[in-house]
């Protein structure tokens, strides 16, 4: 009956992921978190405060993967063009993982805010495989109060308990 206990690690073993040694960094693509309005039927310009948010639920983003070090982002500076071309990156089917690879990572990492009433948001991260699209590791909360800090957090709490919670795929 070892055939049983064998067939996860099997699995494991053929998945496609970012082949890496024991204990680098994975090279990673950190875009900037977005924001989803679903009720929005024509885009609208953001609001000076909602951009003030975007760009802090990115710094917090990018802190907590950096405090964690499973992660090592790459400089996007060049691909920043098409970036801005591309966006909104969580419904452009395979564009953020082109650019990953383009910048030379192996994973992509990409959320956003969702915007469901003025006082209930959810923050959605995802981190992908940036040679097959493969969802790797993602998760979702929701936030109430539409607050710097609540922004902040929904993004500390998806990175601390659902995306780097358990070491990524092809890491001991």
């Amino acid at each position: 009956m070892a055939a049983p206990r064998l067939l996860p690690i099997l699995c494991a073993l053929l998945l496609p992921g970012p082949a890496l040694a024991a204990g680098e960094p994975v090279k990673a693509a950190l875009f900037p978190v977005e924001l989803l309005e679903p009720g929005v039927v024509v885009a609208r310009p953001l609001r000076p405060d909602e951009t003030r948010r975007l760009g802090l639920a990115t710094e917090e983003l990018r802190r907590q993967i950096d405090a964690n070090g499973a992660l090592a982002p790459v400089d996007l500076a060049p691909q920043a063009a098409q970036i801005r071309k591309d966006a909104p990156l969580y419904k452009c089917e395979g564009c953020a993982e082109r650019i990953a690879r383009d910048a030379g990572a192996a994973v992509a990492v990409y959320g956003y805010v969702q915007r469901n009433t003025n006082q209930v948001l959810n923050v959605t991260i995802t981190i992908t495989d940036a040679a097959s699209g493969k969802v790797l590791r993602g998760g979702q909360a929701v936030i109430s109060g539409d607050t710097d800090e609540t922004w902040r957090h929904g993004v500390r709490w998806v990175v601390k308990n659902r995306l780097l919670a358990e070491p990524l795929p092809d890491r001991s």
